[in-house]
């Protein structure tokens, strides 16, 4: 387990100054479809849909969750947990949440930034002075070496925060920076947070600081970043800060044994055969989610339910308070589900990005039902959620098979979930 030495001092300030937070237990409150200003029968069209996705073996199994004003109004699985073994799908099933894991690393920035740990506007290299002199790509020259320039000015934490700072995954691009990447194997799954920062303090920035969106491993930044401002590891700080005040008692960065038998299998598409297969690999290199990791990755470490999710994402719809326990003030909900990108800059057409969230800024030319202002994100084995302001509205959906969910993916599970549930929303003012 990474985590930080510091001497007995700070800890007794760290017990003596931070509050213990309450637990926001137990489930919510449900209502019926017809409560929620749902049609029953049209929200019927959003079960239809699972099944037939399941039925066609695009997936072998789905849990889906809805609330509106803060009542669960539908929580469906179906399908299966293992195909193989013959095990069902079932509502409390633990899913490798993957990229959903940077939403939460954004909350927690945001817990230290209420603290006053930090500024948006603050350089990088502030906390981190490995990146102080950090040099960014400008091509290659004859012998094909990198041409590096000066940064126009230091890479901030806004611009880590919104992925447009400069630095990239190396997995999704071929330019020689993302080469670099693979090569010195950045994420490394057996080495630590410590270790990457070394490792990303040798290549060069992607290009020139707030002039591009690029996906990236900055929320694996941001979790060095955590560990740095609070004095504890990450899965400790999230444990204490987040986890056990929301009482999100199935997430974490491993499975332990009593929960194993609700581990979702992973799956991948075969080209080949035309059909989903067990997936090769797990958490990008590590064979198993048996015990904690060697590096607690921020940017794609985490386990959770849809259950666990909810929790979460309700906490942010309500303003940052979930029963009674706060997280977060208001207003610093408001500044993270705000588009931080510069004019002209986006994600997609209509979709701009928060901190650690995307953010659809223009309904209509997003092409989507969703109300302005609703935050979101996915995960690599097609996991998604959203939170909707404008409609009061938290949908979560858990999936296990690898490269779905995303925008132009063969399948686009977030669209077709979007516009199954919508469709039946015929009492919006309700």
């Amino acid at each position: 387990m990474h985590a930080r030495l510091y001497s007995i001092l700070p800890v007794l300030l760290i017990i003596l100054t931070t509050p213990v937070p309450a637990v926001a237990d137990g489930a919510l409150p449900t209502a019926r479809p017809a409560e929620a200003g749902f049609s029953p029968e049209r929200l019927g069209h959003l079960d239809a849909t699972m099944q037939r996705l399941v039925a066609e073996q695009e997936l072998y199994g789905v849990v889906t969750m809805a609330a509106r004003h803060g009542k669960v109004f539908h929580h469906k699985a179906v399908g299966m947990r293992d195909q193989a073994a013959g095990e069902p799908m079932t509502p409390d099933t633990i899913f490798r949440i993957y990229s959903m894991t940077k939403p939460i690393i954004g909350v927690a920035m945001m817990i230290l930034y209420e603290e006053g740990k930090w500024k948006l506007d603050d350089p990088i290299h502030k906390y981190i002075p490995e990146f102080r002199d950090l040099k960014v790509y400008a091509g290659e020259n004859k012998s094909g070496d990198l041409i590096l320039k000066e940064p126009d000015h230091a890479p901030t934490l806004r611009e880590l925060m919104t992925h447009s700072a400069g630095f990239t995954y190396g997995a999704f691009g071929n330019t020689p920076v993302d080469k670099l990447y693979t090569e010195k194997n950045v994420l490394d799954a057996n080495s630590s947070l410590s270790d990457m920062i070394d490792k990303l303090a040798g290549i060069p920035l992607l290009y020139q600081p707030g002039t591009r969106w690029v996906y990236s491993v900055s929320v694996d930044i941001q979790g060095y970043l955590v560990e740095k401002l609070s004095g504890r590891s990450l899965p400790e700080f999230l444990e204490e800060r987040i986890f056990e005040p929301l009482d999100m008692r199935d997430t974490g960065f491993y499975v332990p044994e009593a929960k194993r038998d609700r581990f979702a299998q992973l799956y991948g598409w075969d080209e080949e055969k035309q059909m989903l297969q067990p997936a090769r690999g797990d958490r990008f290199g590590a064979a198993d989610y048996n015990s904690p990791p060697s590096l607690s990755s921020g940017g794609a470490g985490l386990v959770s339910t849809a259950r666990d999710y909810l929790r979460f994402s309700q906490m942010l719809l309500n303003g940052g308070k979930l029963g009674n326990v706060r997280i977060l003030a208001p207003a610093t909900v408001v500044l993270l589900r705000a588009d931080h990108l510069p004019a002209g800059m986006n994600v997609y057409p209509g979709v701009g990005f928060g901190l650690d969230f995307a953010v659809i800024t223009d309904p209509v030319r997003a092409g989507t039902l969703t109300g302005k202002g609703t935050y979101y994100w996915g995960g690599a084995a097609g996991t998604w959620f959203w939170i909707d302001p404008e409609h009061d509205i938290v949908f979560i959906g858990m999936i296990q098979r690898m490269g779905a969910g995303a925008p132009g993916s063969p399948l686009d599970i977030r669209h077709l979930t979007v516009t199954a549930l919508y469709q039946a929303l015929v009492e919006p003012e309700k």
